[in-house]
């Protein structure tokens, strides 16, 4: 991870659960499903669930996102440090690797996620 001073985690938008299920049009229990199935990830911060706004996509869940926190959930990654990581320029992608998600280039995030496995 990043020895930076800077946590990326400060600069995110964050929506909590309600807001999530607001925007997607779905219950509290569908929201937590979401969670559930890594469709979403959700962290505490001052004590409160909480999703990048990022990881909504319209109306619907960021459909790259669940392959990819799969994958850095079995290569030992937290839900903080999957973000965190999400967050952060990657040197091989030249950004955030939740830009190139964001631009359609999820095989290029999974190729340097799984290389981190």
């Amino acid at each position: 991870m990043s020895d930076s001073a800077t946590s990326p985690t400060e600069t995110i938008e964050w929506l909590t659960l309600p807001d999530v299920g607001e925007r997607l049009g779905e219950t509290p229990g569908r929201v937590h499903r979401l969670i559930d199935d890594h469709a979403l990830i959700a962290v505490r911060r001052e004590g409160v669930r909480v999703v990048p706004a990022a990881f909504v996509d319209g109306d619907r869940p960021l459909a790259s996102l669940r392959g990819t926190a799969i994958l850095l959930q079995d290569a030992g990654f937290s839900d903080d440090e999957i973000i965190d990581w999400l967050f952060t320029v990657d040197d091989e992608l030249g950004n955030p690797p939740i830009e190139s998600l964001l631009a359609g280039r999820k095989a290029e995030v999974r190729r340097v996620a799984q290389a981190l496995a």
